[in-house]
């Protein structure tokens, strides 16, 4: 049976003034996949996902979801087709509660669906993180930092992810944590079919969870396969693989 694409990016540039940060980049993520976007400090993987969202505007190029042309919508109307950008450094409400963040994430499907799908979508967050159904009134700014993450991952989940673009989730965690939280980004597949596309600064752990991988540099796809090729790849290991926690 040939895989549904979720997003299918075409070609894409995007320019910051004079300087070109991607250059006809082309990838696709299929219904179901963890896909793993990997590169340098500086290569454009923060910039893709931003313009996947709505945040920036491609110079040239198209991105397409579920088949719809979506590369001029602005991001509130992204968001409305549950195409959820979890970014860099969490960025929850830490002035309010764990719930209060969750219910956030739950507005506009909420809006849609009632407030008892809202709450059968929280048993399954609190089922799958259950030291937010613990910590569910504790202020957000007063959790740990691992914590946090999951919380911003939980909120994303929250509305009803039809793709989850995960920016960098272990960034700044302790080792133990970030596997910890690699882990439960693999069981919101494995429980739930989410379609993932995530940027992760450690590249073995974020292949070992995903199904295939790019390798971007300099605003430009070099490389793609699937996860276990690029593990194996030359080029890939002395580029990257030294520099992740095995």
């Amino acid at each position: 049976m040939e895989q549904q694409s979720v997003i299918d990016i075409q070609k894409v540039s995007v320019n910051y003034g004079p300087i070109r940060a991607l250059d006809e980049v082309s990838l696709t993520v299929n219904e179901g996949e963890i896909v793993a976007l990997i590169g340098a400090n500086g290569a454009g993987k923060t910039t893709l996902l931003q313009t996947i969202s709505g945040l920036l505007t491609p110079a040239g190029g198209k991105i397409y979801f579920y088949g719809e042309d979506i590369t001029s919508l602005t991001a509130e109307k992204i968001v409305r087709k549950h195409l959820i950008h979890v970014p860099e450094h969490r960025q929850i409400f830490t002035t309010l509660s764990v719930l209060d963040n969750l219910h956030l994430g739950a507005f506009h499907h909420y809006r849609k669906s009632g407030r008892k799908a809202m709450e059968e979508n929280l048993e399954k967050v609190f089922a799958l993180f259950p030291i937010l159904k613990e910590r569910q009134l504790q202020l957000a700014g007063t959790l740990s930092g691992g914590q946090q993450q999951m919380l911003a991952i939980a909120r994303g989940f929250m509305s009803k992810p039809r793709l989850l673009l995960l920016d960098e989730p272990t960034l700044g965690l302790a080792p133990i944590v970030a596997a910890e939280v690699l882990r439960l980004i693999r069981e919101l597949k494995k429980e739930f079919g989410t379609t993932v596309l995530l940027i992760e600064q450690n590249v073995v752990a974020s292949l070992k969870i995903a199904d295939r991988g790019y390798v971007i540099s300099h605003g430009k796809i070099v490389k793609s396969g699937i996860s276990q090729e690029l593990l194996n790849d030359k080029e890939v290991k002395e580029a990257y693989l030294g520099q992740a926690i095995s």
